[in-house]
């Protein structure tokens, strides 16, 4: 059942599902909640609350804000923890992983731990060598296409290829929701208002992380020429001994969606070193 809490300018849809130590779950830009939809169910099983939520813009979360940097998503996550009572281990996927690293930093007493899943967290740019990379080359060109031309047709091709090999069972149903949330007013600027907000602002707060960090990449996903290295950098910029890296072997960008399972077996002994009731 969805819940909302009122942030500032807004509103931000959750849902919280199981009962022990809190766990919250944010998605990459384009998308909502239900990205984390295999993995909920497995997370209650093993002893969690669960709090999976809508960034602003996306979901049933308000489509209009002023901003939609990871600074502000940061600022909506530290809100919501509050809220239901913290302390909790925050999940960020792609645009939110930055997002969970800027809340760690400027809310230590409530963040026990990050887990980055295929992370935006440092300031990004092209190489030409990148570039003979052909999925990276093919999955850029679809992501500037999408956001140039607001293009709901172009962000599902990027979603093909951002899905390697492997595609949800509910493939279908999914891209159907994804669409249907697109087409709502505000909601397609939205996510090309965050696809132009650049992650300097996560990349500054790396150094200033306190607790535990999971970063999980995965092999094939075109958002990086080697995604492996971008993990490794991430790691190299915080704090000696709290980050780890880990890649899954043929996922791509949604590594929970497409590899919930082996996600899941990462996420697991995370929790139960650092997540507490």
């Amino acid at each position: 059942m969805s819940e909302f809490l009122t942030v500032g300018d807004g509103t931000i849809a959750y849902e919280v599902t199981g009962a022990g130590p809190l766990v919250v779950l944010a998605h990459g830009m384009g998308d909502s909640r239900a990205s984390y939809r295999f993995v909920v169910p497995q997370l209650v099983a093993a002893g969690y609350r669960v709090a999976a939520v809508d960034l602003r813009g996306c979901g049933e979360s308000s489509a209009t804000w002023p901003s939609y940097t990871r600074t502000d998503v940061a600022g909506d996550l530290i809100a919501l923890v509050r809220h239901l009572g913290g302390p909790a281990v925050l999940v960020g996927h792609s645009f939110s992983g930055g997002a969970v690293t800027i809340a760690a930093a400027q809310a230590p007493d409530l963040i026990e731990g990050i887990v980055e899943l295929v992370p935006f967290t440092r300031k990004q740019s092209i190489r030409l060598g990148d570039l003979r990379v052909k999925r990276h080359r093919t999955g850029l060109a679809r992501l500037l296409m999408t956001a140039a031309l607001g293009s709901v047709k172009w962000w599902r091709r990027y979603l093909d290829i951002a899905f390697p090999g492997r595609k949800p069972a509910d493939w279908a149903e999914q891209l159907r929701r994804v669409g249907a949330m697109l087409g709502e007013p505000g909601r397609m600027k939205a996510m090309q208002r965050m696809g132009r907000s650049a992650p300097i602002d996560a990349g500054a707060q790396l150094g200033n992380v306190r607790c535990p960090a999971l970063i999980v990449e995965g092999s094939l996903d075109p958002d990086w020429a080697d995604p492996r290295a971008e993990g490794e950098a991430i790691v190299a910029a915080m704090p000696a001994g709290l980050g780890k890296l880990e890649v899954i072997e043929g996922a791509g960008h949604y590594p929970q969606t497409q590899f919930p399972d082996e996600t899941v077996a990462l996420l697991l002994p995370f929790l139960k070193a650092n997540a507490r009731a």
